[in-house]
């Protein structure tokens, strides 16, 4: 599981890659955490379907490898269980979510 310093410092990390969850309209009301892209949850399987080309262009990104870290981000943590777990079965050995997720950075970020 990913914790809120960890998050925090994905920026730093270009490497790591954060993945948020919710839906769109949901990351246009209340921001988004840093260095993170937006794969909505019913999104994510497609998305790790996709070619390397298609990938970048869609979320401008290289597409991650098996061994890329993974963190998952959502509003209270329940979808970023689930992608978490839905990445570890397609291969992803490195993916973790983030129990907070958005509920706990906007607490301790004062927003």
């Amino acid at each position: 599981m990913a914790t809120y310093e960890e998050v925090k410092d994905v920026p730093n990390h270009p490497e790591v890659y954060l993945i948020d969850v919710r839906n769109k309209d949901e990351v246009a009301s209340t921001g988004a955490l840093p260095a993170s892209i937006n794969i909505p949850l019913p999104e994510l399987e497609d998305a790790f379907k996709m070619s390397e080309n298609d990938f970048k262009t869609n979320f401008n990104r290289d597409k991650p490898t098996e061994e890329t870290v993974l963190i998952f981000s959502c509003l209270k943590g329940g979808r970023a269980q689930k992608a978490a777990d839905k990445a570890l079965e397609k291969g992803f050995k490195n993916a973790k979510p983030y129990p907070g997720s958005w509920t706990e950075w906007a607490q301790k970020e004062g927003l």
